[in-house]
């Protein structure tokens, strides 16, 4: 009796998996060479990107030569004060005590008084001025004399 022996690889297995698992290790072996000499190849390159502008700022030099935005102040305190006559009034003061915000009706408009420097009375057109800091102010409104308020 004779046996016909086929000679198989030990690799290679009838339902295929052998095959899946060869192609496996090759990839394993060959993609970081292949992605290490990509990489190689860009290094070697050593030229600057060129920057082509197709929409040029029509404003780019005086934006660029203008000075720096300085930002408002913060919020220092607001308060609610009394004043002689027994009217109120809404004081919003600001950090740097060069402004300050006054409301003589809580929903009303505010008029803005300010100082050109620190510890000079806060001014604002029209006869407003006041002094003081955010527990009593001396507050001259438009039309009326110089009021004593106080928290």
């Amino acid at each position: 009796m004779t046996r016909f022996v086929t000679h198989r690889p030990p690799s290679v297995r009838l339902d295929g998996s052998g095959a899946r698992r060869d192609f496996a290790r090759a990839m394993k072996s060959t993609l970081p060479l292949s992605a290490a000499a990509a990489l190689l190849a860009l290094a070697a390159c050593k030229q600057s990107p060129q920057i082509v502008d197709s929409n040029p700022d029509p404003m780019a030099s005086e934006l660029a030569n203008k000075a720096p935005i300085a930002l408002p102040p913060a919020i220092k305190a607001e308060k609610t004060l009394r004043c002689k006559d027994n009217s109120l009034v809404y004081v919003t003061f600001f950090e740097g005590d060069q402004q300050a915000i006054v409301k003589t009706d809580k929903t009303g408009a505010g008029t803005v008084l300010k100082a050109a420097a620190k510890g000079e009375p806060l001014v604002a057109d029209g006869g407003w001025s006041m002094t003081g800091t955010p527990d009593s102010v001396s507050l001259t409104q438009p039309g009326k004399g110089a009021l004593t308020c106080h928290t």
